[in-house]
């Protein structure tokens, strides 16, 4: 019971770990999408600043050399970009797609008026210091900005204070349709002035209108670039067609919800699965012991498991219980020995039934013939018919008094059996020395002159051996065994007492040159009530004599151990354990 407690622990204890694990995992790499897709989200709204924090983290620096992996050198080319990473002395340890002009080795200067002006030579810079959990390190991501410089142009060649003038508006629009762009001009207040090129995208704008048009790159169809005139308080917005793609359509966010709900319901699926799968598994087993004990209520014990289900649960070549079924092995081995135990018991108790007829047969006949006896005398001597002598009158009382001690003796036999059988018999345990107790019993045999043409020979152990045992019950044992000995034997048989002592145990040793017995007199030899088939002997007695004689040797921690050969002898052997 403690092992299948244990398998059951331990089994259920790593299915909730394991669903646990894979759940944790499901979402560590759910996290690590949305990270990833942020990140991604972030570099198309904003390229340039989205990807210097993602080139910062994904730099490796080991043994004063930076590494950027393949798919970021790749993107930073395709963008037109070079990165450099610069370590404490100012030495680039890194570096992706540098211009020619660009130094191997800052000074601080030059790093100073990098992090001031956002430039360097003509390159635009952005950069990002890093020190947490890594050596000083310095980022510098650089850009030439064309689109800036192109509206500046602009501005230089058609403005006349912060407007278009009208001679050069048809230039103007030349120019922005080369570029595939349009312009447009708005007051410091966000009010639109002038438009040209495209359709007016806005009539006014917010103050973080242009702000997120700058930055939010993808997030828009255009991109703006702005130009701010400090004299006349007009900013020139130049919009130029996004090359990020659109992401209006369907946002990254949008798309994490939507691949979370995926998610959600992918393991809402695996927990039913999972759940009918435990409940097949678990419930199946279920069913058929609700099956077996409906045919067992019914009393059908050889049919508890049918074939069908045997073959299902079984194993064909081995034998073993198949891995569907094993969690529940012991329960179904169980319901085998029960079975089996149950089946037995039918056929014991069908057996006692027809034995404990027989014995109230054979009991009905043993106390009918002293009781005849008796009965008979009494008629004789309460008639007054006869004139009896003094010798006659004797032997009338002895025979009435052998059989009234009969009698005594298998009442006797009869409570001593029901003791034994319902472990009603208090022993008066202490410690004896076996050999001596053995020889005094046999000396009570060889000295009685009631028994005649039988011999006894005793050979006792020289080495000492003591046992814990009720004396006076140990006896009644030993002289069962010799009494069985003497009255299932024909004349002149010789019966030989041994004792003999091992580590443990102390053994006793009956054997004789007697009769001996079959196969199925030795087999049923303790059954209570069981008589032999030879009709040649006595048949006095209740049939109890060995069986009490096995049940006391039990009571001591005893076995009994019988070898018989027909025409050959007896041999019966005690153990009892050595204190």
């Amino acid at each position: 019971m403690k092992s299948i407690k244990r398998r059951l622990t331990v089994h259920f204890s790593l299915q909730f770990i394991a669903m646990f694990i894979s759940i944790f995992i499901i979402l560590v790499v759910l996290l690590f999408v949305l990270i990833l897709n942020i990140v991604k989200y972030d570099m198309d709204r904003d390229f340039t600043s989205g990807a210097l924090d993602f080139l910062a983290t994904d730099t490796t620096v080991e043994n004063g050399k930076a590494t950027i992996s393949r798919g970021l050198e790749k993107k930073l080319r395709e963008e037109n970009m070079w990165f450099q990473v610069v370590n404490e002395q100012g030495k680039v340890i890194g570096a992706v797609n540098t211009p020619k002009e660009l130094p191997k080795k800052y000074n601080v200067a030059e790093l100073l008026q990098m992090e001031e002006t956002k430039q360097y030579l003509d390159y635009s810079v952005e950069s990002q210091y890093e020190s947490f959990m890594v050596e000083p390190t310095y980022y510098i991501l650089g850009y030439k900005n064309g689109l800036q410089q192109q509206l500046y142009t602009l501005f230089k060649e058609y403005s006349a204070n912060g407007l278009v003038k009208k001679e050069d508006v048809p230039n103007l629009l030349t120019a922005l349709q080369n570029k595939k762009a349009s312009l447009q001009i708005i007051d410091q207040d966000g009010k639109l002035i002038e438009s040209f090129g495209r359709e007016k995208e806005k009539e006014n704008y917010k103050p973080l209108d242009v702000i997120s048009r700058k930055m939010e790159h993808g997030k828009n169809y255009t991109s703006a670039t702005v130009y701010h005139d400090t004299k006349t308080n007009y900013s020139w917005i130049m919009h130029t067609p996004n090359k990020h793609g659109d992401l209006t359509e369907e946002s990254t966010i949008k798309k994490f919800f939507v691949g979370t709900i995926i998610v959600a319901a992918t393991i809402l699926l695996i927990t039913i699965l999972f759940s009918v799968w435990n409940a097949f598994r678990y419930g199946g087993p279920l069913l058929f012991f609700t099956s077996w004990l409906e045919r067992m209520g019914r009393g059908k014990y050889s049919e508890v498991l049918t074939e069908k289900e045997r073959k299902k649960i079984f194993r064909k070549k081995s034998g073993k219980v198949r891995f569907q079924y094993r969690l529940y092995a012991e329960v179904i081995n169980a319901f085998y020995d029960m079975a089996e135990r149950l089946s037995r018991a039918e056929t014991e108790r069908k057996q006692l039934e027809k034995t404990r007829e027989e014995w109230m047969t054979g009991i009905s006949h043993d106390l009918r013939t002293p009781l005849s006896t008796i009965q008979g005398y009494g008629h004789l001597l309460e008639s007054g018919q006869y004139e009896w002598s003094e010798i006659e009158l004797k032997e009338i009382g002895g025979t009435i008094r052998q059989k009234g001690e009969y009698m005594l003796g298998l009442v006797e036999d009869f409570s001593l059996a029901f003791k034994l059988k319902n472990n009603a018999l208090a022993l008066n345990v202490e410690k004896v020395n076996v050999h001596k107790l053995v020889q005094r019993i046999v000396l009570k045999f060889v000295n009685d002159r009631m028994i005649e043409n039988v011999t006894f020979s005793f050979e006792q152990d020289p080495a000492a051996a003591f046992i814990e045992a009720d004396q006076r019950w140990f006896e009644r044992m030993l002289d069962n065994l010799l009494f069985n000995a003497i009255k299932h034997n024909p004349p002149n048989t010789h019966i030989d007492i041994r004792t003999k002592t091992e580590e443990e145990y102390v053994k006793i040793i009956i054997s004789d040159n007697g009769v001996g017995m079959d196969e199925e007199t030795r087999a049923k030899l303790f059954d209570r009530y069981y008589r032999g088939t030879n009709t040649n002997e006595q048949t006095e007695g209740a049939g109890l004599g060995m069986s009490i004689a096995k049940a006391i040797s039990q009571l001591h921690h005893g076995e009994i151990y019988v070898e018989s050969t027909v025409n050959i002898g007896t041999k019966i052997t005690l153990q009892f354990p050595i204190i």
